[in-house]
């Protein structure tokens, strides 16, 4: 535990060792997140219950992490936040636990709501460290590798474990997940500083955040751009099945260079940030818009369809380190409750991008839902150049103790 009177004191930064340790912690939670999705014909046989119920494993931990993140505020109190990222990466094991041994469908479900607890908790403070391990201008670059767990586990994480799924039973796989995040909390108990929450953080500070303008553009920005994003997402295999008439196998290389060059867009977005917050988040929106609609108009080509497919990995790979330091540069004194707003409204739009996409596909077909997901990106571009001040470079605070 801290007290206020310490919360003045600066203390040295903590080694990049301590830095890509929190990022691996996101590398398995994100992993953990969507191993179902490969998994799920074997899960429902296994368990006996329909596919679309073995679907909840999916979304059951995204509503439960968006009322996870505010609330975790509360309850995380003036506890050192070492401790907190302890406790959730000792809950994604237990997740994975459960779901490793569970005998039936309510504890496998169980063991997911755990996980989404965890994820809504873990980047409600992970997400806002890399400001405070690596204070000045590492800061920006201390967040990206924070947030390449993100794409590391959409790329890595979960082609390996449906392979392993394949070879080993899906009890195996999550069972390894289970031993990922015991390394991972070994991890972050050997290396990471004492880390004391901000004076200003508290469940009570998240309604006056609405007062800033900032804020409010950066979250309306942050649902257009999350329900676009997965509106056409959800459907990328589809619209490439029907209009480009690709195989199986290069659709399976194509996904894999999609969060690949995604990787590097993170990569790259570390270092736009700390030149101009503003700028970057309109270019990550207008290169993602822009490539997601050159793909529905010439998606038949197979090379326009390759080129525009990783044009709009390497823009989403930007997106999270974006819409972040955008956010943390609009509230720098409250990272963790922003954080925690952010963490809720994403999630919240990450279900509806896909209940939209899935709505317009039904009635217009599968390329409406890219045109969706297109013109929703772009029409952020709009709002953050005609009401987003000026941000030259990301400002970062300090870690304290």
């Amino acid at each position: 535990m801290t007290d206020e009177s310490s919360a003045g004191a600066t203390v040295p930064a903590a080694s990049w060792l301590a830095v890509t340790a929190v990022g691996t912690g996101a590398f398995a939670l994100v992993t953990t997140e969507f191993l179902p999705v490969g998994l799920l014909p074997q899960i429902a046989r296994d368990l006996g219950v329909t596919e679309g119920q073995a679907g909840l494993m999916v979304t059951a931990p995204a509503f439960l992490a968006a009322l996870a993140a505010p609330l975790t505020i509360g309850f995380a109190g003036r506890i050192d936040r070492r401790y907190v990222l302890w406790f959730f990466l000792a809950m994604l094991a237990v997740s994975n636990t459960l779901v490793a041994t569970a005998s039936g469908f309510a504890t496998l479900l169980m063991g997911r709501v755990l996980l989404g607890i965890a994820v809504g908790g873990f980047w409600t403070m992970g997400a806002s460290l890399g400001l405070r391990m690596r204070p000045g201008p590492e800061g920006a670059r201390a967040t990206s590798l924070i947030l390449s767990g993100i794409s590391l586990g959409t790329v890595a994480g979960v082609p390996a474990g449906t392979f392993v799924g394949d070879l080993l039973g899906w009890r195996f796989t999550f069972g390894a997940a289970a031993g990922l995040a015991l390394l991972v909390l070994a991890a972050l108990v050997l290396v990471l500083p004492r880390l004391a929450p901000q004076a200003s953080t508290g469940l009570l500070q998240i309604p006056g955040l609405f007062r800033r303008p900032m804020i409010r553009i950066g979250l309306a920005a942050s649902v257009l751009i999350f329900v676009g994003q997965f509106a056409a997402y959800t459907y990328i295999a589809p619209f490439l099945d029907q209009a480009t008439h690709i195989d199986p196998r290069t659709l399976s290389l194509l996904l894999l260079g999609y969060g690949l060059t995604g990787f590097f867009g993170n990569i790259f977005g570390g270092w736009a940030v700390s030149r101009h917050v503003k700028l970057t988040l309109a270019g990550t929106t207008t290169l993602l818009g822009g490539a997601v609609l050159l793909l529905v108009l010439t998606g038949t080509d197979l090379t326009a369809a390759v080129t525009w497919s990783l044009v709009w990995g390497f823009g989403f790979g930007l997106l999270p380190i974006a819409i972040q330091s955008w956010i943390f540069a609009a509230a720098p004194d409250r990272l963790e409750s922003v954080s925690a707003l952010l963490v809720s409204v994403i999630q919240v739009a990450l279900g509806s991008g896909a209940l939209v996409g899935g709505l317009v596909v039904d009635h217009l077909g599968v390329p409406s839902a890219l045109w969706l997901g297109g013109l929703c990106t772009l029409a952020t571009t709009a709002l953050i150049m005609a009401f987003g001040r000026e941000r030259s470079a990301l400002q970062p605070c300090e870690c304290r103790a």
